[in-house]
């Protein structure tokens, strides 16, 4: 939201709703009309008078689980093009052909990354792991395998949720803690590496991690498509796959003082903030909603 602000090609009036609102109020006065989703998730549950606007809808596009519940709003809202920072064809996986949509990632607000703690003086002798993680159980995973087969937590953090049993994997959740939100970074930075896993994309972890200046062990597949972010094994962020992770964390764990790791770390956050901040993130929305109108 600051960043949209902060565009020069941009005048942007924001519009807090409740449970419903009146879209009539916006006919004739804007280019472009941007959603925070599509769907109720953070949303009016309806928005009346918008199939009367004659102007391009963008929404940003909803996480994998609520896809099936976001389709039918794409008619109800009238939505010509969706965005997010998963990849087009990973997009299309979930939601129909036809369905206009552009990768743009977004996350990074820079400010949040200054004056962090220096690599040297963090813990070391642990990595962090932080986020949603699957229920191992029998029982669990019998039933996710019946009612939601690939989009439960643990087939989606699968890496992720296995790091956890490691000893010297420090793991907090994803909200039960204190750094949250715009507070994530002072998390980060207490850790001198970190590990940024998900099965089927990359997700933001994978580029506010290394922004923190963390040594990033992140989940590089043929399955997840990470590689399209750009990061180089060995140089911006230590490549780790469901064979090899523990190996490529006793590497580190076993040469603590080499000064290798700093240098990745450097290298993945300087990377990060270049590519993956919101002015970034921004600039190519003028550019899409340059295209529609």
């Amino acid at each position: 939201m600051n960043a949209l602000k902060r565009n020069e090609s941009l005048m942007v009036t924001y519009f807090p709703t409740e449970k419903s609102f009146d879209a009539k109020q916006l006919k004739n006065k804007f280019d472009a009309i941007l959603l925070w989703e599509n769907n109720t998730y953070g949303m009016p549950e309806e928005i009346h008078n918008i199939e009367d606007l004659d102007i391009p809808i963008i929404a940003k596009a909803a996480d994998a689980a609520q896809a099936k519940k976001s389709i039918p709003f794409h008619k109800k809202w009238k939505i010509d093009y969706y965005f997010h920072f998963n990849p087009s064809d990973y997009f299309h996986e979930l939601y129909p052909k036809n369905f206009n949509y552009k990768t743009i990632f977004i996350g990074i607000e820079p400010s949040l990354y200054q004056n962090l703690t220096p690599f040297k003086k963090r813990i070391k002798n642990k990595i962090l792991n932080s986020g949603n993680i699957g229920n191992m159980k029998f029982f669990s995973q019998l039933i996710n395998k019946v009612k939601n087969p690939k989009w439960n937590a643990l087939e989606q953090y699968y890496l992720r949720t296995i790091c956890t049993n490691l000893p010297y994997v420090d793991y907090t959740s994803t909200l039960n803690h204190e750094f949250v939100n715009d507070k994530y970074p002072l998390l980060l930075q207490k850790y001198a590496a970190a590990i940024a896993a998900c099965t089927y994309q990359p997700v933001i972890k994978f580029w506010e991690i290394p922004a923190a200046g963390c040594l990033t062990f992140m989940e590089v597949t043929k399955k997840n498509r990470a590689n399209l972010l750009g990061f180089v094994d060995g140089e911006t962020a230590i490549f780790i796959n469901e064979a090899n992770y523990q190996q490529k964390f006793e590497d580190y764990l076993s040469d603590l003082d080499n000064s290798k790791w700093e240098k990745i770390a450097n290298d993945g956050r300087k990377f990060a903030l270049e590519n993956f901040n919101n002015d970034n993130a921004v600039c190519s929305l003028v550019n899409l909603i340059e295209n529609l109108v």
